[in-house]
């Protein structure tokens, strides 16, 4: 496979989902500078590729959008997460609003139950406590997707569950 039809290739990978360098330079048995320099002609061709801390994802512009605030517990993170992905949700980020600090955002990008369960396995393991713990666990999340319907959907099931602050 030559150069151009690998980075065809790792559009449409993450165009999907996030995935990191080193498993599109696994994928493709290339260099991970290679997919390094791939992702800088991708971006210098117009490709609106952002990076994370989870690796590579294609920025969809075409998507609805909305902020969603919540209050849960942190027993709870994961039953809010997955019912924003299990709909066609992507959860962006995280925002809180703090009495000195002011607005507090946090990119997630979290867009399948697979991304959930690591998110959930980096909590649980004390890398970080959740932002919501500063706020009285009220946070916002900026979810996109697909279509408004499936945002009225995710709406109406965090009403349903009781975490919709509204």
């Amino acid at each position: 496979m030559n150069g151009e039809e690998r980075r065809k290739q790792i559009l449409r990978m993450i165009e999907m989902e996030t995935i990191s360098g080193t498993k599109l330079a696994q994928q493709f048995h290339v260099s991970r500078q290679v997919i390094v320099q791939d992702i800088a002609l991708l971006r210098s061709a117009g490709a609106d590729i952002i990076s994370t801390n989870r690796g590579y994802m294609l920025q969809c512009h075409n998507r609805a959008q909305r902020v969603f605030a919540v209050k849960h517990s942190d027993a709870e993170i994961e039953r809010e997460l997955k019912i924003m992905v299990d709909a066609g949700g992507f959860v962006e980020d995280v925002i809180i609003t703090h009495e000195v600090y002011g607005d507090i955002r946090a990119e997630l990008n979290i867009g399948s139950r697979k991304q959930v369960q690591e998110f959930i396995a980096d909590m649980q393991s004390g890398m970080a406590v959740p932002l919501k713990n500063l706020t009285e666990d009220e946070h916002r999340h900026t979810v996109t997707a697909e279509s408004e319907d499936v945002l009225c959907f995710i709406e109406d099931e965090l009403r349903r569950v009781g975490i919709l602050v509204e």
